[in-house]
């Protein structure tokens, strides 16, 4: 715990001070005495702080979604050319093959073995008795988002039950990214590229929490990416940022404005639209072809109609989660600034996955279901292959059932599981919109599959509805529909019907991409978005002079004749701040012995912006700042050293520097939201 002080004599260490009756958090966690010397204030010396960039000859980026991955990248010196990732193979029929699914699997000795399509073939072509050896893994990013407690430890569970460290599957996951990226590179360049020529970027839901950020930063640390050291060689990007960087690049003919139409399913029957569509519909299969796609160096079509000040929302609807940001424009160089901090949720096309399992353990028997999965991995991801295709072809005008093929091993299995039929099983059921088709196929009515989409659609407009309430929000010209789920065409409805009335409603054409593409343009250039919103307070707890009658009396500490009020939260920055890129919090500490080498401070943080105490309900210990003074330490080191840190709340992730005042020496400082 920091000790804050008004000058007067040092409150010293921390092992001399009384116990009282009442037990503080930050007491009992055994802070080391430090005392800020400075008062907090924000300085914003954006240009001063930008350090020289090194220069890479590529950007790579990286887009790690819950249900499918891919890459792209773009030569530094011709930043208008966005390459999409090679073909993978293997491949689904009806589904665009531009990504990868987000498989991964491993010998039965733990060893990575394939990703994606590749995965996902071998795995199914195993004896189904080996295949219980294999550990297969799939939709694994959610645990991230998930775990509250997430740590370098957290474990991923494989199809066979078995138990893997998440970060060493997402280490595994970016190093075949890695390694494809540079086999490609190396062929086109026709001579060996190095992994140093390389600036990665990595996309992350807006919505994910610090530990997440960190989390896929150390993994690909591990897949060797980047290295602590070199840490700028990898930025993290925040996917609906990154679309949107992309779609302020737009023409009118990259686009469906779903708003221009009285159309259902983004269709109408007039002429000229539809010979609109025929043409976007060709434009999207040639592009699938080249795998290049332009950027033009000039502010898109769409673009060129908002003015300074003007607002649209984002709203990122991938496989896991759906993440909304707010932006506004900034003229004249068009930058961007955050509005209203990200949120979101878990209503991810995942949602729809669940609610079709869920009507499976309705038919069949939960208990069925559980064993079936364990018993027979394989055909369950078989299943739920036959389910996406279907899945796909659900829209709101439609009127023939959908027929999902359920594996033979399926049928065979519950026989002996049950000791009847899968027919029987659906007769019995009472669930009278999915009928049993003789060929062996679960046959659903449209509205049937409709009824899967709906939790996770009005989750997702609910939200919207709740975002539009906020005062920073009304007056929004344009929403833009990006991600995978974006192209579910009762999701487009759903919006349009709901907000069409409000803002414009556009959907990138090649809308699976529109993440991966902007990220490879945020790499390009970082500093696009200047002002973004902080998710959460963050602060320290200190010591102050005690004041009575303002300060609590069980806080009451007195050392030496000095009476100190503990568990001040001394705040860094609140939560929805607006902090703009660069802009830098300062502090200094000073130790409390002049022999302690390291500094270790309790980093804090609330949803509320208004806190007084770190015991406040609500405020959680998040992290730590720890400054290690032994590389700047010197023979003459003065009695009273003062460590000045300097923190930036401005990027993607929350970085510190600090440095020595007497000797002007830079301080080892590290930030850590995981390990702590």
């Amino acid at each position: 715990m920091a000790d804050k002080e008004a000058g007067g004599g040092d409150p010293g260490s921390r092992e001399t001070a009384p116990t009282s009756a009442y037990s503080s958090p930050a007491r009992s966690l055994g802070d080391t005495g430090i005392t800020p010397l400075s008062p907090s204030h924000i300085v914003n010396d954006a240009d001063q702080n930008v350090s020289e960039q090194q220069t890479f000859l590529v950007v790579v980026a990286i887009d790690f979604g819950t249900t499918s991955s891919g890459y792209a990248y773009s030569f530094t010196k011709e930043p208008e050319c966005i390459h999409v990732m090679r073909r993978w193979e293997g491949g689904d029929p009806g589904v665009s093959n531009q990504k990868t699914p987000t498989t991964i699997l491993l010998t039965p000795e733990r060893k990575f073995h394939s990703f994606g399509y590749a995965a996902r073939d071998f795995y199914h072509d195993l004896d189904p008795n080996e295949a219980k050896q294999w550990l297969y893994l799939e939709k694994f990013k959610m645990k991230l988002h998930t775990t509250g407690d997430l740590t370098m430890d957290t474990e991923l569970t494989a199809a066979n039950g078995k138990k893997v460290k998440a970060l060493e599957i997402f280490a595994y996951a970016l190093q075949y990214f890695k390694e494809q990226a540079l086999k490609e590179l190396s062929d086109q360049a026709g001579s060996e590229f190095e992994n140093s020529d390389v600036r990665w970027v990595i996309t992350v839901p807006a919505i994910w929490k610090q530990p997440a950020k960190q989390f896929m930063r150390q993994a690909a640390y591990q897949a060797g990416l980047a290295s602590p050291e070199n840490s700028e060689q990898l930025i993290i990007a925040l996917e609906p940022e990154a679309a949107s960087i992309y779609c302020r690049k737009l023409r009118l003919h990259q686009m469906t404005d779903l708003s221009s139409k009285a159309a259902v399913n983004g269709y109408s029957s007039s002429d000229t639209v539809g010979a609109g569509f025929a043409q976007a519909k060709e434009h999207i299969r040639r592009n699938r072809q080249s795998r290049t796609f332009l950027v033009e160096n000039v502010i898109g079509e769409i673009w060129s109609e908002l003015e300074e000040g003007d607002k649209y929302v984002v709203v990122d609807s991938g496989g896991g989660t759906v993440d909304l940001t707010v932006h506004q424009i900034r003229l004249p160089e068009g930058h961007l600034k955050e509005l209203y901090k990200a949120t979101g949720g878990p209503y991810g096309s995942l949602g729809v996955d669940y609610e079709f399992e869920k009507l499976l353990c309705k038919i069949f028997g939960e208990d069925f279901i559980e064993q079936f999965k364990i018993k027979r991995p394989a055909a369950w991801v078989d299943l739920m292959i036959a389910f996406e295709s279907r899945k796909r072809a659900a829209a709101p005008d439609r009127t023939n059932p959908l027929n999902i093929t359920l594996p033979f091993s399926f049928i065979d299995y519950y026989k002996k599981f049950r000791g009847h039929s899968v027919e029987h099983a659906l007769r019995k059921s009472n669930v009278d919109f999915v009928k049993w088709s003789s060929q062996g196929m679960l046959r659903m009515s449209p509205d049937a599959m409709n009824a899967l989409f709906k939790p996770t659609i009005d989750s997702i407009i609910e939200h919207l509805r709740d975002l539009f309430q906020k005062p920073e929000v009304s007056t929004v010209k344009f929403l833009f529909l990006v991600g995978g789920f974006a192209e579910a065409p009762l999701l487009q409805q759903a919006v349009q019907a709901a907000f069409g009335d409000k803002c414009r409603v556009i959907i990138p054409q090649d809308v699976g991409l529109t993440i991966l593409k902007g990220a490879v343009l945020f790499g390009l250039d970082p500093a696009v978005i200047k002002v973004r919103r902080s998710p959460l307070t963050y602060g320290v707890g200190v010591l102050n002079r005690y004041v009575e009658g303002k300060h609590p009396p069980e806080k009451l500490l007195v050392k030496d004749g000095t009476r100190w009020c503990t568990d001040v939260f001394d705040k860094f920055i609140s939560a929805d701040q607006s902090v703009a890129l660069g802009e830098l919090v300062k502090r200094s500490y000073t130790p409390a012995k002049p022999s302690q080498l390291v500094i270790v401070i309790n980093i804090y943080s609330s949803e509320l912006d208004d806190v007084s105490f770190i015991t406040d309900p609500g405020v959680k210990k998040c992290g730590t700042l720890r400054l290690d003074l032994t590389g700047a330490s010197s023979t003459n080191v003065p009695a009273r050293r003062e460590i000045q840190t300097l923190m930036q709340f401005g990027d993607t992730e929350i970085k510190a520097t600090a440095i020595d005042i007497a000797t002007s020496k830079s301080v080892k400082v590290g930030i850590d939201f995981l390990n702590y």
